[in-house]
C-alpha cells in the first residue's frame, strides 16, 4: 500500500490552505456575485486574459490526461499529443472565428445560442442533453479517475478520496465563476510545476538507467531506445491506428473533436463569454500556448516509462490481473518521488481533477438556471433566486456524480476513452449544427434537428455496422483496418469526420427545401468586420502555427 510522508501531507494542506483562502478573499472582495447571476456564472467582465487562459487549462486539464494520456504515452509514444497540439492550432481558430459570434450577438450560454439561432426546441432538447452528458460521463467520470489516482497515490479509501474531491469543489464552485477564475490561476501553476517535477525525474531515471545525467540526455535516450514512440502519424499497420488513424489526427475527425469540444461547449466557451473581445482573444491564446507544454507534462513521463519497464524495471507493478495496464504509468513514477516533492505532485493532480470538477459544476448550474428553470419552471425569477438555484444545482450534481460514479465501469474502460466514446456520439452532429448556424444564413431549424437526432443515430450505425457488413473495401483507404474478431471496423475519429459529412449534407439539403417552402431561419449577426485581428494577437498566432509546424516535421 502506498501512502504520503508527513513532510508530504504538509505540501498538500499548504496547497489546499492558499486555494480555499485565496478563492474566500476573491469572494469577500466581490460580494455582487452573491446577488447577480451574470456575475456569479460568468464573471461578467472582471476576468484578465490571462485568467481566462490559466481557467481553460486548468478545466480541460484533470486526471485523465495525467493517467490516461501518459497511460497513452506508454502505450502509442507521442502520437497521443495531437489531442494536445491540435487543440492549441483550433484555440487559435474559435478565438478567431467563434468568439466574435457569440459576443456580437451576445450569447452567454450554448443553448441560448440554439435558441437564438433556431428555436426553443432546439434549445430545449440540447440543454437537457448536455445537463445529462455533463453530469453522468464528464462529471462521474473526472470525480471517479480522480479519486482512483490520489487513492494509488496515498493509500487512502477511494471513496473518502471522492467525497474530498467533491468538497473541495463545492467550496471553490459556490463562490461563482470568479472564485473559479482566479483561483485556477494557482491551480495551473500548482498543475504545470507539479507536473515538470515528475518529467524531470522520468527523463532522469532514463537517463541514470544507461549510465548518463541530465533531463536532455534523457530524452535523447528515449528517442533511441523507443524510436517507435516518437512518431505523431500512424499508417495503418500500426497496432494503434484504430486509436490515432493517420491524417485523420491533422485533416479529420480530430479537427471536429476540438472544433467542438473548445468552440461549442459550454464548460470551455463560458470562461472567455463574460469578457470582451480584446480580452477573450487574450486568454484563448494564451491557453493555445499552454496547450503546446501539456505533452511534455502529460506524456514524456509515459514514454519515460515504457523505456524504464523495456529495460525490466516496474514489471510487477504495471501488471493488473495478469497483463500490462499502461494508466499505472503515471502513479508509479509518482511513487517514486523524494518526500516532500511527492506532495507538490499530489497537489499538481489533485488541482487538475479539483479545477476540471469546479468549472464542469459551474457549467451544469449555468445550462440548468439559466436554460431550463429560468426559461420553462420560474419566468419570474429575480437574480438572488438564480444564484440560489444555480449553488442548489452544484451540490446537487456533484451528489449524484458521488453515488453513481462507482457503478458507471469508468475504470475498466480507460477514463480517456469513456469521455471520448459518448460525447463523440453526438460532438458530430452538434458541430454541424452550430457551424452552419454561425455562417449560413439559410440553416433552418428541421435542418438543425436532423443534424442533433440524425447525428447520434448515424454515430450508432456506424458503431455497429462492422457486424453486419464487409467494410474490408474501405481498408485500402486506411477508413477501415480489422479488429481483434477480424472485422473490418472503421476507427473512431474517422467515424466523426464521416458523420460530420452526413450531418452537413443532409443540413444542407433540408435548408434548402424549406427556404423553397417559404421557411425564414433566424439569422445571425455576423459581418466581415468582426474577425479583425489585433497585430499582437497574429503574432502570437503565427508563432503557435510555426511551433506547430516545426513539431510535427519533427517527430512526423
Amino acid at each position: 500500500m502506498q501512502t504520503l510522508a508527513t513532510q508530504d501531507y504538509i505540501v498538500f494542506f499548504l496547497y489546499f490552505v492558499i486555494i480555499v483562502g485565496y478563492g474566500f478573499w476573491i469572494y469577500n472582495r466581490k460580494k455582487k456575485a452573491q446577488t447577480s447571476s451574470n456575475d456569479y456564472f460568468l464573471a461578467e467582465g472582471s476576468l484578465t486574459w490571462w485568467a481566462i487562459g490559466a481557467s481553460l487549462i486548468a478545466s480541460n486539464i484533470s486526471a485523465e490526461q495525467f493517467i490516461g494520456m501518459s497511460g497513452s504515452g506508454f502505450k502509442m509514444g507521442l502520437a497521443i499529443a495531437t489531442y494536445e497540439w491540435m487543440a492549441a492550432a483550433t484555440l487559435v481558430i474559435v478565438a478567431v472565428f467563434f468568439m466574435p459570434v457569440y459576443l456580437k450577438n451576445k450569447i452567454f450560454t450554448m443553448p441560448q445560442y440554439l435558441n437564438k439561432r433556431y428555436n426553443s426546441n432546439v434549445a430545449m432538447i440540447m440543454a437537457v442533453f448536455w445537463l445529462l452528458l455533463y453530469v453522468l460521463v464528464n462529471l462521474t467520470s473526472i470525480l471517479y479517475l480522480g479519486a482512483l489516482a490520489i487513492s494509488s497515490i496515498s493509500g487512502l479509501n477511494i471513496t473518502f478520496c471522492m467525497i474530498f474531491l467533491a468538497f473541495f469543489a463545492v467550496m471553490i464552485t459556490l463562490g461563482g465563476m470568479k472564485v473559479i477564475g482566479y483561483t485556477d490561476v494557482i491551480q495551473v501553476f500548482f498543475l504545470i510545476l507539479g507536473g515538470l517535477v515528475t518529467t524531470y525525474l522520468a527523463l532522469n531515471l532514463v537517463a541514470t538507467e544507461f549510465g548518463s545525467n541530465g533531463v536532455i540526455n534523457g530524452f535523447n535516450l528515449m528517442t533511441t531506445h523507443a524510436n517507435d514512440h516518437f512518431h505523431m502519424i500512424f499508417d495503418k499497420s500500426n497496432p494503434n491506428y484504430m486509436d490515432l488513424p493517420g491524417l485523420s489526427v491533422l485533416i479529420g475527425g480530430m479537427l471536429i473533436i476540438n472544433l467542438n469540444y473548445w468552440g461549442c461547449n459550454q464548460y470551455i466557451t463560458q470562461r472567455a463569454l463574460g469578457a470582451d473581445l480584446k480580452t477573450a482573444r487574450g486568454g484563448i491564446l494564451f491557453a493555445a500556448f499552454l496547450k503546446l507544454l501539456m505533452p511534455v507534462i502529460v506524456v514524456l513521463p509515459g514514454i519515460a516509462a515504457f523505456v524504464l519497464y523495456q529495460n525490466g524495471h516496474f514489471q510487477t507493478e504495471m501488471l493488473q490481473d495478469g497483463s500490462v495496464n499502461p494508466d499505472r504509468a503515471y502513479p508509479i513514477l509518482l511513487n517514486l518521488l523524494p518526500v516532500g516533492l511527492k506532495g507538490l505532485s499530489f497537489a499538481a493532480l489533485t488541482a487538475a481533477i479539483v479545477a476540471s470538477l469546479a468549472g464542469k459544476a459551474n457549467s451544469i448550474a449555468t445550462i440548468f438556471t439559466l436554460d431550463i428553470y429560468k426559461t420553462k419552471l420560474n419566468v419570474e425569477a429575480d437574480e438572488k433566486k438564480l444564484v440560489k438555484i444555480g449553488k442548489t444545482t452544484i451540490i446537487t450534481a456533484m451528489i449524484i456524480a458521488v453515488i453513481v460514479a462507482p457503478f458507471l465501469g469508468i475504470d475498466k474502460k480507460g477514463g480517456f476513452q469513456y469521455i471520448q466514446e459518448y460525447t463523440g456520439f453526438v460532438s458530430p452532429g452538434v458541430f454541424a449544427m452550430f457551424i452552419l448556424g454561425f455562417f449560413w444564413k439559410k440553416t433552418t431549424s428541421n435542418a438543425a434537428l436532423f443534424a442533433t437526432i440524425g447525428g447520434f443515430l448515424f454515430s450508432i450505425i456506424f458503431k455497429f455496422m462492422p457486424a453486419f457488413v464487409d467494410l474490408s473495401f474501405l481498408n485500402p483507404m486506411g477508413f477501415a483496418v480489422p479488429n481483434a474478431d477480424g472485422l473490418y471496423e472503421i476507427p473512431f475519429i474517422d467515424r466523426m469526420g464521416f458523420v460530420f459529412l452526413i450531418c452537413v449534407i443532409g443540413m444542407y439539403f433540408i435548408s434548402i427545401y424549406e427556404n423553397k417552402k417559404g421557411v425564414q431561419p433566424n439569422g445571425l449577426e455576423v459581418d466581415k468586420t468582426m474577425f479583425k485581428m489585433s497585430p499582437g494577437f497574429t503574432v502570437g498566432m503565427l508563432i503557435i502555427t510555426a511551433i506547430l509546424a516545426a513539431l510535427y516535421t519533427v517527430f512526423w
